[in-house]
């Protein structure tokens, strides 16, 4: 944990993850690629040919197995490169097994159309057939597909429009990352520090409040100059949705987001009403930051701000893994076998080196071990980036020991389950051990603040997005004026009169890059209050919970999200989950409270 980063040569390799669940080597590795045409081809060769059951199991047995190997391939490089960002056999690695993806989902671009091209009555006939037993839930999702694919012409000619849909938002990106350029922020002592879209929340979380306020009226400046060409990309993006939804049949873009997963509009309906039910809970936490900030005004800039001084203490790696495994001991002796594993088998690369990429992640394959990307700097952060890591990890090795390989993959809805579970329970457990009040109030800021982002936040997003397409299916501009003041409209309701509302804040829309991925943000939400309710019921209900909770990790893809949840004992068609997760948040704000009070704030 040296300042000076050191190449990854000079590092430890017992630190280092060890890829040969994958391959051996990069030798092993180049051997498997040149097997790879032959198994496209052989998927490719069932064009025109998908019109019974027998071959239509043949055809996903062939695809099933591409997927495998381009997984694995795909995979491979990927880690190799995030080794070491500079190395240019990894690069190339990592080009050609992309190229040779992008030329295996063309060639077996034919399959799902050409079976749906078939008569309902025919296509139910053969999902029943015995020989397609395996692929039941695949074929089931397919004939649910059938309402909204169009003719082979039609979708051919909407597949080639798919970079003139995706061009907003690589115009945003562009301006954003590129041409967007940002005068410098002044702190207290008068030092220019660069405002750049990477730092500036970096910028925000300062101590220094001039410093925050010079970043935050620096940045929205730049946005505010560039608002017409934002408003003009986000309009595009949207209309193109609704163009696409429209061609499909579906009564509106979201309806088309949401129909991939199953997921009925209720779900959405239902986060974002009960989320306005707690808004005043929300106001409560912005009484108690400003009071803890000892602030005569609260404004958007103070919101990223530390709550409480930030904990000197850090953690040796040996540290971590023992508290993460005392985190994870109530889901049970196996899954904490499992993470044992992960530590002794090195899964996971460790510490940061010099080119290594940034951040964390948790990868795998069906074939493979999972494995997590770390940058361990020994802050309880980064702890707790184990412990979200290895949620991921430990879910993707529950779905591949009991999935086959064609239901192993879970959704997008459920992939921050697992994650945040684990996150909850360690500092669930770090507070039930923590007596000293400045350590007990960092805790209790980072789990509100973990609340704050994640469910109100990501639902006042999901407001916005579902407001802004709705004006555009209906005809409205969507102009700068009419999307600042939805946004501007959003931020009052949100965050309450406490805060003092700058006018740079209604040009905050314009940096929110998951809106060009439209409807996705919501799951942010979802998927928080479900592990919320999740860790409640492991840490109070116990031995139940758990068990229903490793069998929701082990379903993998095999059934629709929402199924699957419900087994594991939440409901999201009801308020009920969200509801039960803010009245956690107010339990918190109850103990923070408190603890101020100790501290004498």
């Amino acid at each position: 944990m040296a300042e000076i980063l050191k190449e990854r040569s000079e590092l430890d390799p017992d630190f280092q993850w060890d890829l040969s669940s994958l391959y051996e080597n990069d030798g092993d590795w180049e051997s498997a690629l040149k097997t790879l045409d032959e198994s496209i081809g052989k998927a490719a060769s069932y064009q025109g040919k998908l019109t019974d059951a027998r071959t239509i199991r043949e055809f996903m047995d062939a695809d099933t197995q591409l997927d495998r190997l381009l997984s694995d391939l795909f995979c491979y490089a990927n880690l190799r490169r995030s080794e070491d960002t500079r190395g240019e056999t990894a690069q190339s690695m990592y080009a050609r097994i992309y190229g040779k993806y992008v030329s295996a989902v063309s060639q077996t671009a034919f399959a799902v159309p050409e079976i749906l091209s078939l008569p309902e009555e025919k296509l139910e006939e053969i999902a029943r057939e015995d020989c397609l037993t395996p692929y039941r839930f695949q074929m089931d999702k397919l004939i649910r597909r059938k309402a909204h694919t169009l003719s082979a012409a039609e979708e051919q000619l909407l597949a080639r429009f798919g970079e003139v849909f995706a061009a907003p938002g690589e115009i945003a990106d562009n301006l954003q990352d590129a041409d967007l350029l940002f005068d410098p922020a002044l702190d207290s002592e008068g030092q220019e520090h660069e405002v750049t879209g990477s730092n500036y929340i970096l910028l925000q979380t300062s101590t220094d409040r001039t410093l925050r306020k010079n970043a935050f009226e620096s940045l929205y400046k730049g946005y505010r100059t560039h608002i017409n060409t934002f408003a003009a990309s986000y309009s595009g993006c949207v209309k193109g949705a609704a163009a696409e939804a429209a061609a499909r049949h579906y009564e509106s873009s979201r309806a088309m987001s949401m129909d991939g997963e199953n997921i009925p509009g209720a779900v959405y309906d239902n986060l974002i009403a009960t989320v306005r039910q707690y808004l005043p809970a929300m106001y409560r936490y912005e009484r108690l930051r400003k009071r803890l900030m000892g602030l005569d005004e609260l404004h958007y800039y103070d919101l990223y701000a530390p709550l409480a001084e930030s904990s000197s203490r850090r953690y040796s790696y040996e540290e971590a893994q023992e508290i993460v495994l005392n985190a994870v001991s109530p889901l049970g002796e196996e899954y904490g076998d499992v993470v044992r594993s992960a530590f002794r088998d090195r899964w996971i690369d460790v510490y940061p080196n010099r080119g290594k990429s940034g951040g964390a992640f948790s990868s795998g394959t069906y074939d493979s071990n999972p494995y997590i990307l770390l940058n361990y700097t020994g802050t309880l952060d980064s702890v707790s980036t184990i412990a979200h890591e290895m949620g991921h990890s430990l879910h993707t090795w529950h779905s591949n020991r009991a999935q086959e390989p064609q239901n192993a993959d879970y959704t997008l809805f459920v992939a921050e389950v697992a994650s945040t579970v684990n996150e909850n329970l360690m500092i669930e457990q770090l507070l039930q051990n923590e007596t000293d009040p400045a350590e007990r109030m960092a805790l209790l800021a980072q789990y509100l603040e973990n609340f704050k982002g994640t469910v109100y936040r990501q639902t006042m997003f999901a407001e916005f997005e579902m407001q802004a397409h709705r004006m555009a299916e209906q005809g409205e501009a969507l102009n700068p004026a009419a999307l600042n003041a939805l946004y501007l409209g959003l931020i009052k309701d949100y965050f309450g009169d406490e805060l003092v509302i700058d006018e740079e804040v209604k040009y905050e829309w314009a940096r929110i890059p998951h809106f060009y991925r439209p409807f996705y943000v919501y799951k942010y939400a979802t998927g928080y209050s479900t592990a919320t309710a999740l860790s409640e019921g492991i840490r109070t209900e116990g031995a139940p919970a758990v068990k229903r909770y490793l069998e929701f990790l082990s379903m993998g893809g095999s059934r629709y999200p929402l199924e699957e949840l419900k087994h594991a004992g939440v409901d999201l068609t009801t308020p009920a989950p969200v509801a039960a997760a803010l009245e956690k948040f107010q339990r918190l704000l109850d103990d923070a409270e408190e603890t101020a009070a100790k501290l004498g704030k």
